[in-house]
């Protein structure tokens, strides 16, 4: 038998434990590490928007000046989920990426 360690995609940590399961019957995970924010997470999510590697793209994206029909294009996610991560993010940054980060959604 061979055992997978589970890595927490915030922290990278491997003390993850079991955390109930989604709505599809998918296993979920959270870091048990005291410096990590404990974010929940799946081993195979089934729509790529999820990813938090992928989402980090996005806003990596926006701020090399691509637009949302840009992204979209490239990454294949929905425009909605484009916009949703781009007001998420600019909600917590500085007041000067978020000027960025608004510069690039109207580039539409």
């Amino acid at each position: 038998m061979v055992v997978e360690p589970i890595h927490c995609p915030a922290c990278q940590g491997t003390d993850v434990v079991k955390h109930g399961k989604t709505s599809d019957g998918k296993q979920r995970f959270r870091c048990q590490n005291a410096t990590c924010p404990g974010v929940t997470c799946i081993r195979e999510y089934v729509y790529q928007g999820c990813i938090p590697s992928l989402k980090r793209q996005i806003i990596d994206m926006s701020l090399k000046a691509s637009g949302i029909r840009d992204i979209t294009r490239v990454l294949y996610v929905s425009p909605t989920t484009v916009m949703q991560e781009l007001k998420k993010k600019s909600q917590h940054c500085k007041p000067s990426i978020q000027t960025c980060i608004c510069l690039a959604t109207l580039k539409m």
